[in-house]
């Protein structure tokens, strides 16, 4: 089976030349015929017949590299000496190869050198007009056809390529768009327990000498927060490869306006002085609550990295036909160092969500120094 496939690809590799000595000696052999055809031996014009015709059919060679050359030199063969099946072969790869005015031009100059040739055979010149265009007009159908399939063919390709490249670059898109999704939902669901952990444990850090009531309040709130990032870490990663929805609403968990509350309660158990004004209605629409609670977490995420023990405000206000609004706002920090880093991924996440939901964010300094995240949201 490999010495026939080595075999196939060799013949492939050279069957454009097989069909150049398949063709030449197609024509040499009309050639000789004709030349032979004259019954009273081999006379000047058998010789000349033969001759042009020899020169006419090696010259077909090169009919891949130099089709117009080619050409002419067979349609003078046939001027000269009606030669013809080597000026129809040469029309024939010229047809394929392209489709022009030099072809129309190397066809009418065909036509009327068989016109010429022929002239002399017979004295009914409407005959030889009426037959022209079929002798000479078939060889160039027949190329123009196979070099329309061929382009045909090419372009089939050259367009299943890019779509092939189309399908792989939306393929990839598809992929870094999952990624920046499933890092955004991760950075939501983690960054809000993690940094009450950092606050909880820096709590501890600054003042060792509360009593061992305090520590252990402390420590079981760390370790219950704990728990909880690792069960919300667990719970994404399970439906990551279930995960069907549009804008990543099947990722769990999946927060409501509900659990605004119990946000609001955890950071002030960290120890974060926040005063909340929640009227928000509980027939809020999903998208709107969901929206609302991850704008509200990281605003006391940030609040919890870079403003511990500011006071800090936190008002939900809207109803039907006005819209919703959101304030997270806190005044200047005691301490200027921050308990975690900060990447700015969440801010970017809060403003993607806003703007997908038709409304307005706006984040930026106080005039006392504290900072304030403001969002507005059609409901």
């Amino acid at each position: 089976m490999q010495r026939l496939r080595r075999w196939y690809a060799w013949f492939v590799r050279r069957a454009p030349r097989f069909r150049d000595l398949t063709f030449i000696g197609f024509s040499l052999l009309t050639i000789v015929a004709q030349a032979a055809s004259g019954g009273n031996g081999w006379q000047t014009r058998d010789w000349f017949v033969l001759a042009a015709g020899i020169v006419a059919s090696l010259a077909l060679w090169w009919r891949r590299r130099y089709p117009v050359t080619v050409t002419i030199i067979t349609i003078l063969a046939l001027g000269l000496a009606q030669v013809f099946v080597p000026m129809g072969l040469a029309l024939l790869t010229l047809a394929i190869r392209r489709r022009d005015t030099v072809l129309g031009l190397l066809t009418a100059a065909a036509y009327l050198a068989y016109i010429v040739s022929s002239w002399s055979d017979t004295s009914d010149i409407l005959v030889l007009a009426f037959t022209g265009p079929f002798l000479v007009g078939s060889w160039v159908a027949v190329g123009a056809y196979i070099g329309a399939r061929r382009d045909l063919m090419v372009s089939l390709r050259d367009r299943a390529e890019r779509a092939e490249a189309e399908r792989e670059l939306r393929a990839e898109q598809a992929r870094l768009g999952e990624r920046a999704r499933i890092a955004q939902e991760m950075h939501d669901v983690l960054a809000h327990k993690v940094s009450l952990i950092a606050l909880h444990a820096g709590g501890l850090e600054v003042n060792p000498a509360v009593g061992p009531e305090k520590v252990e309040s402390s420590a079981g709130l760390i370790r219950e927060t704990a728990r909880q990032a690792m069960e919300d870490l667990r719970e994404v990663l399970g439906v990551l490869r279930t995960d069907v929805s549009v804008d990543g609403a099947d990722l769990a968990p999946v927060p409501r306006a509900a659990d605004l509350d119990r946000l609001v309660q955890a950071s002030r158990a960290a120890g974060v002085n926040v005063t909340s004004e929640l009227t928000l209605p509980d027939d809020v629409p999903a998208l709107v609550g969901r929206t609302v609670y991850r704008i509200v977490q990281e605003a006391l995420t940030n609040v919890h990295k870079h403003a511990r023990g500011a006071t800090t405000s936190v008002l939900v206000d809207g109803a039907a036909g006005t819209g919703v609004t959101v304030r997270v706002a806190n005044l200047r920090p005691v301490a200027a160092d921050s308990l975690l880093p900060g990447s700015g991924a969440g801010l970017v996440g809060i403003r993607e969500r806003v703007t997908l939901s038709g409304g307005r964010l706006t984040v930026g300094p106080t005039a006392d120094g504290g900072w304030q995240v403001e969002a507005w949201l059609p409901y």
